[in-house]
């Protein structure tokens, strides 16, 4: 089958089509012939080498935490709803020996699959399983009460957009923050408020919320200069430690805010959660957000347009 890896780490360039075996479902899996896969910030870490996959021998690494296509092999003696022909999407962790999912098959447990959204395209369902679950762990790990205030930054971005929108399932009061160019998209999302993002955002929030925010969803990891938004007593989910993780943690025991970290492979197999975005996909209470698709050729231009930044939406490879 045809995979996207590297051979070495690096710039977007490292990037190449490569063949590797396809793989079969053994027991208690399901295969997936993948037909959209996700380009996420992870998967720059992986190509660069922030985040560090053991290479096993000669064999390049796959990036890609999420994919979506249709099932064409279930593994023997495996008890699963799913059926062959269906659309499918899963999360999955590249870490594993098989790797990520920039390929044409994936074989993953069965409790890692779940059903497309409905009516959803394969590219469009490819974006919601790791940013999703990123964003309803980061909620999950907070136990806000219903009608809490929750400030998000990054609210444009997958994960931001997500925990907007998740927050308001919920019944929160959301405070978000956009450049001025993205203001009515986040708005659009269910904000109650949107401020400018950048320097001083914390005290845009505070303006709003002059006791301070019950919690923070830090999706655009800023970190510490946000600790002064959120009251004492509150809590800050990062989904990215910063570069002085130790300063951050000292300054939040300052302020009496305790951190929470989003790990979104604490969701790995979490068919229960992937399953409740889907469904809240399928009553169009979750947006599905395609900035562009591209040929396996081109993965290299998606990291070089996602570095560039300003991409709204998820770019998706077509395989």
């Amino acid at each position: 089958m045809r995979a996207i890896g590297l051979l070495r780490h690096g710039g977007p360039d490292v990037l190449e089509v490569v063949g590797r075996p396809t793989p079969h479902a053994g027991p208690g899996e399901v295969r997936i012939r993948v037909r959209a896969a996700a380009v996420n910030p992870a998967d720059t870490l992986i190509r660069a080498g922030v985040t560090p996959i053991r290479q096993r021998g000669n064999e390049p690494v796959i990036p890609g935490l999420d994919v979506a296509g249709i099932i064409d092999q279930i593994g023997p003696g495996t008890d699963t709803r799913l059926a062959i022909g269906d659309r499918v999407m899963a999360m999955v962790n590249p870490t594993r020996p098989a790797g990520g999912g920039y390929a044409e098959w994936v074989a993953l447990p069965e409790s890692w699959v779940v059903p497309a959204p409905l009516g959803a395209s394969h590219a469009e369902a490819s974006t919601l399983p790791m940013n999703g679950l990123t964003a309803l762990h980061a909620l999950d790990q907070l136990r806000l009460p219903q009608g809490s205030t929750l400030a998000v930054t990054g609210a444009a971005g997958a994960v931001g957009g997500y925990a907007v929108q998740l927050a308001r399932v919920a019944g929160h009061r959301v405070l978000a923050d956009a450049s001025p160019r993205d203001a009515d998209l986040v708005a659009s999302l269910g904000a109650d408020s949107v401020v400018d993002r950048g320097s001083g955002v914390a005290d845009r929030f505070r303006a709003l919320a002059p006791d301070g925010v019950d919690a923070v969803v830090d999706a655009a990891v800023i970190g510490a200069p946000l600790l002064s938004a959120v009251r004492r007593g509150g809590s800050l989910a990062y989904v990215r430690g910063g570069p002085d993780q130790a300063a951050f943690e000292r300054a939040a025991a300052t302020s009496g805010v305790t951190l929470t970290y989003a790990h979104v492979h604490d969701y790995d197999g979490r068919r229960d959660k992937l399953d409740l975005l889907r469904r809240l996909a399928d009553e169009g209470r979750l947006s599905l957000r395609v900035a562009d698709t591209f040929p396996p050729e081109h993965a290299a231009q998606t990291h070089r347009l996602l570095a560039a930044g300003g991409v709204r939406g998820r770019l998706v490879i077509e395989l």
